[in-house]
C-alpha cells in the first residue's frame, strides 16, 4: 500500500512538472546574440568605464556609458508605450571610504522599472555592472574595455528589458546597471538601501557578472555550463532561527538558496541543453559580487555567471607577456553564450513576475508519526499549492505534489525525519512562487 502511495505521489509530481508555457519558449527565442554583440561593442568603445573615470565626455568614461545605458532603456520604454520608468539612483562616496576610492565620486546606477499590475511593490531584479578596471583598481585613465567583466552582464540586462517589455506581468521587474562594483560593491549597496527606504518587497536579484566567456584558464571549453552562486542562509537571521536549525534542519535552505533552486528547475524544464551548476557558496572563493549587498540587507539574491573563467582576461592591463595576451577585450566574448545566459535570466524573471507570492508561513508537523503534515498561510491570487520534498543530501527539490486550494495537507507514508520539505504557491496561469522552507512547527 505504501509503495502504491509513493508511486501516486511521484506520478503527480511528474504530471505537474511536465506543464509548460509557450510564452517562455517565445522569450528564449527572442533573445538576440546580435543585439548583445552590438551592445557589448558599444560599451567597450567607451575606452574605460572605471567608476572614477571621466563623467563629462560624450564618448569616453563612465559618465558617457551610463548616459548611453539610460538612453537604451528609454528607447525600450518608448517602444512599449512608456512601460519602463527609467531613473538614476546615486550616492556620494567620499575619498578614503576604502583604499580604492582615491577621490570623491558620485556612484550612479541606472534603473529601468517595469511595474506589475497586481503586486506593484514586489520586485524581481536583474543587474549587470557598468564599471570596468585594469590591474590597478585605482587606475581610472588607462584603457579598460571590460568586454566580459562586465559589459556582457550589462548588455544581457539591456537585452532582457527589450524582450520582456513586450509582456505584462503581475509583479514588477527592475533592469539595473550598477556602478562601483570594482571599488567595493558601492552601487549594489546604494540600491539595496534605496529598496529598504522605499519599502520594496524584493523577490530576488539576479546578479549577472561575466556571462560571455566559454574558454576557461583550466582548458575547459563549454557553451552550456554556467554557475549559480547562492548563500545558505541570510546573514540577518535571528539567534532563535539559528538555534532552531540544529534541530529541524535548514542549513542549506535560506531564501537565496531557494531562489537558486528555482532558477535551476526552470532551466532544466525549458532549456534542457544547458547545464546549471548549483554552487553552495555566496560567491567565488574569497571574492564578491553585487548580489552580496542585497543579501546583507536580508534580500534573496544569487550570482549567475560563466562556469569556466579565464583570469588572464579579467582585471588585467592589456599586454602580451610570455606569449600570453592579457586583457578583457572583445575578441574573447562568445555572444551566443551570452545570449543563452540572458535567456536564462529572462525566463526566470518572467516566471517569477507571473507567479503569486510565496506563503508567508509554512509549518510542519508529524514528529514520531508515519506522515508529514503541513499548514501554511493563504496567498491571495493563488489557485493552489505544491508540496516539495527531497532527500536531505539532495541539492534540488526532487519530488512534489500539487494539493489544490487548501492550507493544510498530510503526506501519508512519508516520514518527516528522512526528507526536507517546502511549499510553493501556484497561480491560475500555472506559474509558481519560490519554495518556502518550513519556518514553524506544530504537533
Amino acid at each position: 500500500m505504501k509503495k502504491l502511495l509513493l508511486i501516486g505521489l511521484l506520478t503527480s509530481a511528474f504530471v505537474m512538472s511536465a506543464q509548460t508555457d509557450q510564452r517562455i519558449y517565445d522569450i528564449i527565442n527572442s533573445v538576440s546574440a546580435e543585439r548583445i554583440e552590438n551592445d557589448i561593442t558599444k560599451l567597450t568603445n567607451f575606452g574605460t568605464r572605471h567608476t572614477l573615470s571621466d563623467t563629462v565626455s560624450q564618448t569616453r568614461g563612465i559618465g558617457a556609458a551610463r548616459r548611453w545605458i539610460k538612453s537604451e532603456f528609454e528607447k525600450t520604454s518608448s517602444a512599449c508605450n512608456g512601460c519602463l520608468n527609467v531613473i538614476y539612483q546615486k550616492d556620494l562616496i567620499k575619498k578614503g571610504a576604502n583604499d580604492r576610492i582615491v577621490k570623491d565620486v558620485e556612484v550612479v546606477n541606472v534603473l529601468a522599472i517595469q511595474k506589475g499590475s497586481t503586486y506593484p511593490n514586489r520586485y524581481i531584479i536583474m543587474s549587470g555592472d557598468i564599471d570596468s578596471r585594469v590591474s590597478d583598481p585605482t587606475n581610472y585613465t588607462d584603457e579598460s574595455p571590460g568586454a566580459n567583466d562586465n559589459a556582457s552582464g550589462m548588455a544581457g540586462t539591456i537585452e532582457a528589458a527589450r524582450v520582456l517589455s513586450k509582456y505584462k506581468f503581475e509583479n514588477s521587474i527592475i533592469y539595473m546597471g550598477l556602478s562601483g562594483e570594482e571599488q567595493g560593491l558601492f552601487g549594489g549597496g546604494g540600491v539595496a538601501q534605496y529598496a529598504k527606504d522605499q519599502g520594496w518587497e524584493v523577490i530576488g536579484i539576479f546578479n549577472n557578472d561575466m556571462i560571455g566567456n566559454i574558454t576557461g584558464v583550466d582548458g575547459i571549453v563549454s557553451n552550456v555550463d554556467f554557475r549559480i552562486f547562492s548563500e545558505p542562509v541570510p546573514p540577518t537571521e535571528t539567534e532563535e532561527q539559528r538555534k532552531a536549525r540544529r534541530f529541524y534542519g535548514g542549513e542549506v535552505d535560506g531564501i537565496s538558496r531557494q531562489l537558486a533552486r528555482y532558477v535551476h528547475k526552470n532551466v532544466k524544464q525549458y532549456m534542457p541543453e544547458m547545464n546549471p551548476m548549483m554552487i553552495y557558496r555566496l560567491d567565488r572563493f574569497g571574492r564578491g559580487g553585487h548580489h552580496r549587498p542585497f543579501n546583507d540587507a536580508g534580500f534573496p539574491g544569487i550570482r549567475i555567471m560563466e562556469a569556466h573563467e579565464n583570469y588572464t582576461q579579467q582585471h588585467q592591463d592589456i599586454r602580451v607577456e610570455n606569449g600570453i595576451a592579457y586583457g578583457d577585450v572583445l575578441e574573447h566574448v562568445n555572444f551566443k553564450y551570452a545570449a543563452k545566459l540572458t535567456a536564462v535570466n529572462a525566463i526566470n524573471l518572467a516566471s517569477l513576475a507571473w507567479a503569486p507570492p510565496s506563503p508567508t508561513t509554512v509549518k510542519i508537523g508529524g514528529i514520531v508519526q508515519p506522515a508529514a503534515k503541513f499548514q501554511w498561510s493563504k496567498v491571495d491570487g493563488a489557485k493552489g499549492y505544491k508540496i516539495y520534498w527531497r532527500d536531505t543530501t539532495s541539492p534540488t527539490w526532487d519530488y512534489s505534489r500539487y494539493v489544490g486550494d487548501v492550507t493544510e495537507f498530510t503526506l501519508e507514508g512519508i516520514v518527516i525525519d528522512n526528507f526536507f520539505f517546502g511549499v510553493s504557491a501556484v497561480g491560475e496561469n500555472g506559474f509558481e512562487s519560490p519554495v518556502v522552507f518550513p519556518n514553524g512547527i506544530f504537533r
